[in-house]
């Protein structure tokens, strides 16, 4: 496979292993009971941060705060919608749009050195983007999807990376967006009207993902018919694909048997059933059926023949709605060219929830209907999506509105580096929980929660456990490094030091910021929790090899051998 090389790659092949893993610092929840949209009554799930949703922004660096999710959500994440930096060279938008902002020229100075300084455009974009994806390749789940916005002057680029990371058999497709169908009038030779939208999966097609449910109207046009099962069309059983015939498909080659007076098919001639039928074309080529005769015989009763110029030809009800009361999917197309999806459309909707702003004080944000359509194709009720370049928050604003709509219990998680994470990310998706607008075109609100967070304290200082930190975030993380699971909630029937049990391995941490601890016999005395096997975290050991090993105990010494991300 082709990989793409440039000037620093070598110093961000692995970077994300080096990221700090820092703890998210929670500052508000939204609403609040004085809001008046959360009742007195609402039950808090976690009383450090009173967080009931599970929607996230977060402000902070992406690549930071990417690290600091992998405890709580590696593999969870369902969906992945990114519009990152497009790298145009435009520097005059407060959504600085390539990567000469100053965060990132500091970020390249540490990581890529002095070579740094002779870094193209390009150079740079790829130094940024490949650590950032690494993480949100973890983040992803095995059945998610990743969608990435970008125009021509990175989206070759960015096809190569994703090669390289998710893997060339998990590219799933290359959308072509119209996106703005004037042109862009700047433009030297032709005016540009459309945009990439790049799509990977993690492992594997996510089950029925990448289709969408037909609409009544579609319905109506499409499925003309009408029986007591309900709406349906005839689909020939003939396969149109000439290359699929007799000779390579024996087995879908035989004959049915059909009834002149009314229409029926069987697969026995008899009496009634006397016109015999095989799949030929119309120049007598022998092609072959879709169905095999054993479906024929068990669904006979949606075959149907009729007599099309002196010729017969045998067809299959394909109904609206399944036996099991799905409705009838469409194919999504590789150009998306719906006027619901134009850069304008965005542009008007974060006009109307913010009125004070000129439109060019945040240009070109997404529009909702577009991620909406993102994930009506790739999630369901309760999955996760996550946007790591959130800009206004456009994709928060679509997750409400679906579940909204369809009633589902999706959730967000937004990540915003820029200083505008609260007065606009933030602020928008306030607004559109609560309501915006006036008078008769007054939108109303969906109803949601979110929490906000900044980047707090980093876990490791100098290798050594930050004092600083809560002991209860340093325990989770632990928890995770070990088991991948959420730290449960405490046993009291235990000392305070047990994490959990995972497999029959209890898991202790033994741990006090002001002072060494120890694993000696009085300590193992306290343990009161059953398991074939103990992993106990202290600074020091004070029993023997023979020991441990006689009662199935490993030592890890805090913290030179706590995992790390």
């Amino acid at each position: 496979m082709p990989t793409l090389n440039w000037i620093g790659k070598e110093k961000v092949i692995n970077h994300h292993r080096d990221v700090p893993f820092r703890i998210l610092e929670h500052k508000y929840c939204y609403p609040t009971v004085e809001t008046g949209l959360r009742p007195v009554s609402t039950t808090i799930r976690d009383t450090q941060t009173n967080d009931v949703s599970g929607n996230k922004i977060i402000h902070g660096d992406n690549l930071e705060a990417l690290k600091a999710l992998l405890p709580e959500y590696e593999g969870l994440i369902k969906c992945i919608c990114i519009d990152p930096p497009y790298n145009t060279g435009n520097e005059n938008w407060i959504y600085n749009d390539n990567v000469n902002d100053p965060k990132i020229k500091k970020w390249l100075a540490q990581v890529v050195g002095k070579e740094g300084e002779d870094l193209s455009r390009h150079d740079k974009w790829l130094c940024m983007m490949y650590p950032r994806l690494q993480l949100l390749h973890k983040l992803l789940a095995d059945d998610g999807v990743i969608f990435v916005s970008l125009d021509e002057n990175e989206a070759t680029h960015l096809k190569l990376l994703m090669n390289e990371i998710f893997g060339e058999d998990n590219f799933v497709a290359q959308l072509t967006l119209l996106c703005n169908p004037k042109g862009r009038s700047q433009d030297k030779y032709f005016s540009t009207s459309h945009e990439y939208i790049t799509v990977y999966s993690k492992t594997k097609k996510p089950k029925d993902s990448f289709s969408v449910t037909k609409d009544d109207e579609l319905i109506l046009k499409e499925y003309k018919l009408e029986d007591s099962d309900g709406r349906y069309r005839l689909m020939e059983l003939r396969n149109t694909h000439r290359e699929f015939s007799k000779q390579n498909r024996p087995n879908l080659f035989y004959p049915f048997f059909v009834s002149p007076n009314t229409g029926k098919v069987s697969l026995k001639k008899n009496k009634e059933f006397t016109e015999e039928v095989t799949p030929l074309w119309p120049d007598s080529f022998e092609g072959c059926w879709t169905w095999g005769q054993e479906l024929a015989e068990k669904d006979n009763h949606l075959l149907i023949a009729q007599n099309v110029k002196g010729t017969w030809k045998i067809y299959r009800k394909s109904y609206a709605i399944s036996d099991e009361g799905d409705s009838v999917k469409k194919k999504l197309f590789t150009i998306w060219q719906n006027s619901k999806f134009y850069t304008e459309k965005g542009q008007s909707a974060f006009g109307d929830i913010f009125p004070g702003l000129n439109k060019n004080d945040f240009p070109q944000p997404k529009s909702v209907d577009l991620i909406i359509e993102m994930l009506r194709t790739s999630t369901s009720n309760a999955d996760i999506i996550l946007d790591s370049f959130a800009g206004s928050g456009t994709t928060a604003h679509a997750v409400l509105n679906l579940n909204k709509e369809d009633g589902g219990n999706r959730k967000f998680i937004l990540i915003e580096m820029e200083d505008y994470a609260e007065t606009i990310t933030a602020e928008r998706v306030k607004r559109v929980i609560q309501g915006y607008g006036e008078g008769n075109s007054k939108t109303e609100g969906t109803g949601g929660e979110f929490s906000f967070y900044t980047l707090g304290e980093p876990l490791f200082v100098e290798n050594n456990l930050n004092p600083k930190l809560p002991v209860e975030k340093i325990r989770e993380y632990i928890y995770f490094m070990e088991t991948k699971l959420r730290l449960p909630v405490s046993d009291k029937k235990d000392n305070k030091y047990l994490l959990g049990v995972n497999s029959a391995v209890a898991y202790y941490f033994l741990y006090n910021p002001k002072e060494d601890t120890e694993l000696d016999y009085a300590f193992l005395k306290t343990i009161k929790t059953k398991a074939d096997e103990y992993i106990i975290y202290a600074d020091n050991c004070l029993l023997t090899t023979d020991f441990l090993q006689s009662k199935r105990i490993t030592f890890k010494k805090i913290p030179r051998e706590i995992p790390r991300i």
